[in-house]
């Protein structure tokens, strides 16, 4: 039976469930050699910003796409995902620069990516003032999930939970929050006085987390029953590159 749950353009699908196999993932994997006690700095944050802007831009696609026609729903669908993109990505790296004193390129291209993530379930239900709103609780809810590996001792290189997981989640419940049927008659969130849609947004992130991560855990047993999850020590240190490939990304 359809519970009515509202979700544009796959926030739960797409977001939430990858965040939180993820995590699953990087839990039973484990750590990288050396994490924790070696600087493992980004290797190239011109290839960062490139990746983040040629996000920005395909999401338009992906959002507004998913009106499944060109039309006006189309078109706030994309003018949502830009704004409350632009807001997480200042929201971030204002964020990092209150915590850590500076801001960085790597946290704004972040910022961005939460924004996309945490917009795309809400893209069509909302409009310009949600879409912010939104888009600045990524931005800062996201940059506070970061921390969590640290906490929790998870090695998660890109943050795909922080990101994904979490922004994903905060969407999610967004969209119930912010639904307007001003925007879309076929969505109506709690302060548009509808409460009974953030209570089945919620039963929605419950079973997309579930479900994920579970059989996230499943899959991975299966896989590591017939031919393993890691490669050895050596091929590690030696990067995977040349020992699982035989070729460098950069001769220097």
């Amino acid at each position: 039976m359809s519970l009515g749950a509202l979700d544009f353009a796959g926030g739960t699908v797409v977001h939430i469930s990858s965040g939180v196999s993820a995590l699953v993932f990087a839990i039973v994997l484990g750590k990288r050699i050396g994490y924790g006690k070696e600087h493992m700095a980004p290797h190239n944050l011109t290839l960062v910003l490139i990746g983040a802007s040629l996000l920005w831009f395909g999401w338009f696609g992906f959002n507004a796409g998913s009106a499944l026609a060109a039309n006006g729903l189309a078109a706030s669908a994309f003018v949502m995902t830009n704004t409350a993109t632009a807001a997480a990505a200042l929201a971030w790296m204002f964020a990092e620069w209150a915590y850590r004193g500076k801001p960085t390129l790597l946290g704004t291209c972040s910022g961005a990516v939460a924004g996309l993530v945490a917009i795309t379930p809400a893209a069509g239900f909302v409009g310009p003032v949600s879409s912010i709103i939104i888009g600045i609780g990524a931005g800062v809810i996201c940059y506070s999930a970061v921390f969590l590996k640290e906490k929790l001792g998870y090695d998660d290189a890109l943050d795909v939970f922080a990101v994904h997981g979490v922004g994903g989640t905060w969407g999610a419940l967004a969209t119930g929050l912010f639904a307007n049927p001003a925007v879309n008659s076929a969505g109506k969130g709690l302060f548009f006085g509808n409460p009974g849609q953030l209570k089945i947004q919620i039963m929605a992130v419950l079973a997309t987390w579930i479900l994920a991560g579970l059989g996230t855990y499943i899959i991975l047993k299966i896989v590591d029953m017939i031919m393993g999850l890691r490669v050895t020590e050596e091929q590690e240190r030696m990067g995977l590159d040349l020992s699982q490939h035989n070729e460098n990304g950069y001769v220097l």
